[in-house]
């Protein structure tokens, strides 16, 4: 395990100075298996895989759960031996940010929307944290989930438009075995609480059905995913986006490719799922 980041960047220098191809992949640890993918596909395609784990204090706002956030570091480091990952680089806060620190990268537009439009700074301290891993880690290919899709959407226009050596390699949404969109605030839930937050993945289910016979009005299908939440107790809708999957606009119809986004709290959980309509 490196926690320093002089230490970070010598062993990071020493791989490139061996032509060694070194994935990464940036967690706030609690690992479950969707983020095992991403270690797994960075496994198979590079020489050296590096894995973070830091809980970022900038991404979180001032009445969000960075205190109670889950934290399991030494089953974390279990899984990571056992997954065959090469180093765990994990800093302190101070390390990262030091007393004195004042500079932060944003990217406009794409971040104002969704969770950018709810969750005020997210996305500034989101792109400021991996930017300064990329700095750190020195990744040829880096390895993200489409779960959080405008995150990840963010993170490409950061890497396009700062001109940044590092390839963005996109994986899959990752389920449990009841469709629940695996994550690491899964484990806040009760038994009650994840039966009521299966509601996120069956309405997205069942707006693809609604638009494969033929509902394309995006105020119907938003609508119908509603209902699914109605009188659900301890359940409060954040957002039901319709919209373009690149630029964040909401539709007013489902004509071409669609990102349907959510975010819904469940008990003291703000869970995210989505679903991508292809063109038809």
């Amino acid at each position: 395990m490196v926690s320093s980041i002089v230490k970070m960047k010598e062993v990071s220098e020493s791989l490139r100075k061996q032509n060694l191809t070194i994935g990464f992949v940036p967690t706030m640890g609690c690992l479950h298996e969707g983020h095992l993918k991403l270690i797994k596909r960075s496994l198979e395609s590079c020489d050296q895989t590096v894995v973070s784990i830091f809980v970022n204090p900038t991404q979180f706002g001032p009445n969000e759960d960075l205190d109670s956030y889950p934290r399991q570091l030494e089953s974390d480091i279990e899984r990571l031996e056992a997954t065959g990952v090469d180093i765990l680089f994990h800093p302190s806060k101070e390390e990262m940010y030091p007393a004195g620190y004042k500079t932060y990268v944003q990217v406009q537009n794409i971040s104002e929307h969704l969770c950018g439009k709810s969750r005020a700074g997210f996305f500034k301290g989101v792109t400021t944290v991996v930017l300064k891993l990329f700095n750190i880690v020195g990744p040829h290919n880096a390895f993200f989930g489409e779960k959080d899709w405008q995150q990840l959407a963010v993170i490409e226009a950061l890497v396009e438009d700062l001109n940044l050596d590092v390839a963005i390699i996109r994986v899959p949404l990752v389920r449990e075995s009841d469709g629940l969109a695996m994550s690491s605030r899964n484990r806040y839930l009760s038994s009650q609480e994840r039966k009521t937050a299966l509601s996120l993945s069956h309405s997205l289910q069942e707006a693809q059905n609604n638009i494969r016979r033929g509902t394309t009005s995006a105020k119907a299908i938003s609508n119908s995913i509603r209902q699914y939440f109605l009188g659900k107790e301890g359940c409060e809708i954040d957002y039901i986006s319709i919209c373009d999957p690149e630029s964040f606009k909401e539709k007013e119809q489902i004509r071409g490719r669609t990102l349907i986004a959510l975010a819904v709290k469940v008990g003291p959980s703000r869970l995210i799922d989505n679903c991508i309509i292809e063109e038809f």
